[in-house]
């Protein structure tokens, strides 16, 4: 069938992205599911530092990709041996499919699936196999889904299963971003009654994990950011203070659970500065390959503390995204106030701009479903 996506050839253009146009929106030809994949229409997808650090060279990917891994839609296709999921169903999509085979996915989501992660280095489906073509040309998968796209094929395993009253923009933003930083907190920082729980770095995982810091009983929450409105909007959100990220380490604010959301050194040292004895340094954010960051071992081993690092928060996505979904039905978890720009497809650069900018929390590509 014939789509319309976003596809990268090239990961060395010059910012501003709505100049250089790094991403070219045009018609490709999909393949329709195999054994074991699904069709999905697309609802809609966040735009992500996970697709940003492709485009700026960071994470190095297969190219031509078609870009978005964080997103929701409805399944209008089952493949083969696929009978769990139903033609109409709502479903989040993850980024890290699971085999549920390999010693990774036997460790119960402290560390990645071997296969599923892989196949998303080599930029294909669980069964290797890619449906993306342009004018004959293969184009690559990104991290087995490709959500800048009207439609995806996607394998089942990367599908979520949700209610139809979760709308679009929560679905996807549950997928990805709250999956990452709430799962840090819940499933990598385990707070207690009566903890701290710092976050270091409020983008979209940041804020992410701070709201559901906030939903755990009797556990106070602090943000750290360089950003007077990020920090503004953490307030905002319900933190109980929020603390400059360059005066952070005098304040004598000492965290239990203290995530690290920023994916820089910088902020991984501060975040580590920030954790008192006994406590727990989680680190979600993706730093360049080449990062290093210094850490006082004597300080480390003589107060007891622990870092941690988190992948996909540390989660099962169809264990976790149901039970964020649950929060959020309950009202413990709003994570549609994360979501503070929506664009269409055609401006996808000028929202890797304001991503690139730190300008808002997440910024989600809205489709017009048939």
């Amino acid at each position: 069938m014939k789509i319309t996506g976003a596809v990268l050839r090239r990961d060395d253009s010059p910012s501003p992205y709505a100049e250089s146009g790094p991403l070219e929106v045009v018609e490709l030809d999909l393949d329709g599911p195999g054994p074991g994949e699904l069709l999905v229409e697309m609802e809609a997808a966040g735009l992500c530092h996970s697709d940003l650090s492709v485009i700026d060279g960071n994470r190095p990917r297969p190219l031509p990709m078609l870009l978005g891994h964080e997103a929701a839609g409805r399944v209008v296709e089952v493949g083969a041996g696929v009978d769990d999921v139903r033609v109409g169903q709502r479903v989040a999509l993850t980024f890290l499919p699971r085999c549920e085979d390999c010693r990774g996915c036997a460790r119960g989501g402290t560390t990645p699936c071997e296969r599923g992660s892989a196949t998303n280095a080599a930029g294909t489906l669980m069964s290797g196999a890619t449906r993306l073509s342009v004018a004959g040309e293969p184009v690559r998968h990104h991290l087995g889904v490709s959500a800048f796209a009207t439609h995806a094929v996607v394998d089942r395993r990367s599908a979520v299963p949700l209610p139809d009253d979760v709308p679009p923009e929560v679905a996807a933003v549950l997928g990805c971003a709250v999956l990452t930083g709430g799962g840090a907190v819940l499933n990598s920082g385990r707070p207690d009654a009566g903890d701290t729980v710092v976050v270091v770095g409020l983008g979209g995982v940041g804020m992410a994990a701070l709201l559901t810091a906030l939903a755990v009983p009797d556990v106070r929450v602090v943000g750290v950011d360089l950003s007077e409105d990020k920090r503004a909007a953490a307030l905002d959100l319900g933190a109980h203070e929020v603390l400059d990220a360059r005066e952070a380490a005098s304040s004598g604010v000492l965290g239990d659970v203290v995530v690290e959301a920023a994916g820089n050194a910088a902020a991984f040292e501060t975040a580590t500065a920030l954790t008192g004895p006994g406590g727990r340094t989680v680190t979600v954010g993706l730093p360049g390959p080449s990062a290093v960051a210094e850490v006082s071992l004597a300080a480390l081993v003589g107060t007891g503390r622990t870092i941690v690092g988190s992948y996909l928060g540390s989660g099962v996505p169809s264990r976790d995204v149901p039970l964020f979904a649950d929060m959020w039905r309950e009202g413990r978890l709003p994570v549609e106030r994360l979501v503070t720009g929506e664009i269409a497809l055609a401006d996808v650069n000028v929202g890797m701009d304001r991503l690139a900018s730190g300008v808002g929390l997440r910024h989600v590509v809205r489709f017009d479903p048939s």
